[in-house]
């Protein structure tokens, strides 16, 4: 592991995609479903809709080798050579993430099996176990084939190992894992006295005595050892990622063109983004709209900044969406005329140079027909289809913004393997969610006009002017002195409640909660004070002298904590519930920055109010603009660019100066080309992309 100020974030390869200096457009196309004669179709389709890169090969294994050893690249190569005379790129995928029926019937062992002991069984897609030496074997076979076929094609321009990891296969609880298990193990700890220690064997008297008594954390009477889960998810993650590096590194040993693999940000638990971020040579994500959610465009740019921040701030794919409803939600809403664009852009606005979609043909047959589809079942009289030719000419149109960064002043906390660890079982409180502190920290955010990035608390954070910890219960004393050195250095954080708790083996660090990060905030906590189900309390507001304008009362859930003052100032406290009188918001100052904790769960409204002193020590102002109104900035090597999309259902209009940061003279529409005057108007629902001056300092 290297240190905490030089974690490398990010992926090593410098460079973009072979052949491309446009914005990716395009999708998965999986032309083996349809008859050949389809195939011209949709390519003189995808021109039309400029569309300048394809997925495919994803789910084609059976295709490609029908017996084990036997191959059958001749519909392949005419597809590629189809689509290279039409000016058409391809991303090529190594097919691993659904092996074939052959596989499953010669190697039953390597089917995955449950926590509670179910094979699954072949139908579906997914994958094998992916510690099954038979399906690493086979794996590598067909990446090998394809990289010797195909690595140096001037239409190839990435490669596309595998589909979504950890989706829908990741922990496998199967003989074979529990070997391989042990041999991690081993590797972490090199004695079983290094693994009982760490897992605290003596409690419940699960002492080992023998490696070979150590398995998987499968289904028990009771709780499982919370520090065996954590290893087993950290094991499952490094078993993917083993499975992805050998795959990437037979493909670099046969071909020039970038390798990545589409990850889940934000949504798929199972795998180390920061990890994987630093292995792949192109970041891309997949992001679905949650249905469910009205206010589903948050969701999205919190997965879009977060995959930005996994690729260090370079250029991102986003290698999968929807043109309009999925099929796999409860209920499959579908984007209302303009959500497309305004979905794409947010997208772009936040760092994306390519916006690909699942699909681009519907299917008329499978598990995913009615999922929507670039060219839908209505076929080319479709809104949709409409849309899609609309965007693939904006997209065009804006592509100078290829190679451009989003930065940010602020950073907002994310550690997976934290994720993993407050996500167990016997925790104080059922109410208490990660995941929805980080969400609504980072809603807020949206709505301020704050641009953040996500960060990894043993990463050099040294650039950020403010750090905010929603939910790192799981804080290693490395990444705590981390955060200490920021404050120490002139940076503001702010940490909210259940933070700091336990050490990298879920144990409580030594001096109780809250302890390592005692210098930076001036406090520490005596006893958690969660709250019964439903029951809020008041917490009064006093700036104390050191937050001016924090006054009033705010109304808090979920938790509270007994907070012992170690040099901090108390800036609120609790009117009621199981501490009245006690504090509840804190503020300290050490070395030349300070730190801010947060004891209580307050909404997204009234963060608003404990964020605006926050703001002034971290010299930080809030844009002032509608919220509905979302406004990303990036920079090129000669301009500047602002996306500008309207959430509303009325046209907004905005000071360029306020909208953008700079004069509006001279700032140009890169769709229309027309110039921009002094107000800024976004039709209600609509998009604009603009090219800015920069101020002359």
């Amino acid at each position: 592991m290297t240190s905490a100020q030089h974690r490398p974030v990010g992926p090593r390869y410098e460079g973009w995609l072979t052949g491309i200096d446009s914005i990716c457009y395009g999708g998965d196309y999986n032309p083996e479903q349809w008859p050949e004669e389809v195939w011209e179709q949709d390519v003189t389709l995808m021109r039309e809709a400029g569309v300048n890169l394809v997925s495919i090969g994803i789910f084609s294994w059976a295709l490609l080798e029908p017996r084990e050893g036997e191959f059958d690249f001749a519909w392949l190569d005419r597809l590629i050579e189809l689509l290279h005379a039409n000016g058409i790129h391809i991303d090529l995928a190594t097919p691993t993430a659904s092996p074939p029926a052959w596989f499953f019937h010669a190697y039953p062992q390597a089917r995955v099996v449950t926590r509670e002991g179910t094979v699954l069984g072949f139908g579906s897609r997914g994958m094998a176990s992916p510690s099954s030496p038979d399906y690493r074997a086979a794996a590598l076979r067909i990446t090998e084939a394809l990289g010797d076929r195909y690595g140096s094609h001037p239409a190839l321009a990435l490669w596309h190992v595998h589909n979504e990891y950890g989706a829908p296969v990741s922990e496998d609880y199967s003989p074979t894992s529990a070997a391989a298990f042990r041999d991690w193990l081993r590797a972490r700890y090199t004695t079983l006295d290094g693994l009982n220690a760490a897992w605290g064997t003596r409690f419940w008297g699960q002492v080992y005595g023998e490696w070979e008594h150590v398995g998987v954390p499968a289904a028990t009477p009771s709780v499982a050892n919370p520090a065996q889960r954590l290893d087993f998810a950290r094991f499952t993650n490094d078993s993917l990622l083993a499975c992805f590096t050998a795959e990437r590194d037979a493909l670099h040993a046969r071909s020039q063109a970038p390798v990545t693999t589409n990850f889940m940000a934000a949504e798929c638990p199972s795998t180390d983004l920061f990890a994987w971020g630093r292995e792949v040579d192109v970041v891309s994500n997949d992001h679905y709209l949650t249905a469910a959610d009205p206010r589903c465009e948050v969701g999205l740019a919190l997965a879009a900044d977060l995959t930005r921040s996994v690729a260090g701030g370079k250029p991102w794919m986003l290698l999968e969406h929807s043109p309009s409803g999925v099929n796999w939600q409860p209920r499959n809403v579908a984007k209302r005329p303009g959500e497309m664009a305004r979905s794409a852009f947010s997208h772009v606005g936040r760092g994306a140079d390519a916006v690909m979609f699942f699909q681009w043909r519907a299917s008329r047959s499978g598990a995913e027909k009615f999922h929507g589809a670039m060219l839908p079942h209505a076929g080319t009289s479709s809104r949709v289809w409409r849309e899609i030719v609309a965007l693939g000419a904006d997209l065009a149109a804006a592509s100078e913004l290829v190679g451009s960064r989003v930065s940010a002043d602020v950073a907002l906390l994310w550690d997976q393997e934290s994720l993993w660890a407050q996500g167990l079982e016997w925790r104080p409180s059922v109410d208490v969610d990660a995941r929805e502190r980080i969400n609504t920290f980072y809603d807020r955010f949206w709505r301020d006009g704050v641009q953040v990035d996500f960060a990894h608390p043993s990463q050099d954070l040294s650039g950020y002017k403010l750090v905010v910890a929603p939910a790192s219960y799981l804080l290693t004393a490395e990444s705590a002195a981390n955060l200490t050195r920021f404050v120490e250095g002139g940076g503001t954080l702010l940490v909210s409640f259940f933070s700091g708790i336990v050490n990298e083996f879920d144990a409580v660090h030594e001096g109780g909660f809250l302890a390592p990060l005692r210098d930076a905030l001036g406090v520490t906590v005596e006893e958690f004070l969660p709250l019964r189900a439903g029951e809020t309390l008041q917490v009064a507001l006093d700036d104390a002298g050191v937050a001016p304008g924090l006054t009033g009362t705010l109304t808090a859930s979920v938790w509270a904590d007994d907070l012992t003052l170690a040099g901090a100032s108390v800036v609120g406290t609790y009117l009621d519930g199981p501490a009245p009188g006690a504090p509840a918001i804190t503020r300290n100052t050490h070395g030349s920055g300070t730190g801010w904790y947060l004891s209580t769960q307050l909404d997204v409204d009234a963060l608003a109010t404990v964020l605006a002193p926050v703001y002034a020590d971290a010299g930080l102002t809030p844009s002032g603009l509608p919220e509905e109104l979302e406004v990303i900035r990036r920079s090129g090597a000669a301009a500047d660019y602002v996306v500008a999309i309207n959430h509303g259902s009325s046209p907004l209009s905005v000071e360029s100066s306020a909208a953008l940061g700079t004069p509006a003279a001279g700032a140009t529409d890169l769709i229309t080309g027309a110039e921009v005057d002094a107000d800024v108007k976004v039709e209600a629902g609509g998009v604009r992309v603009l090219r800015v001056p920069r101020a002359i300092s």
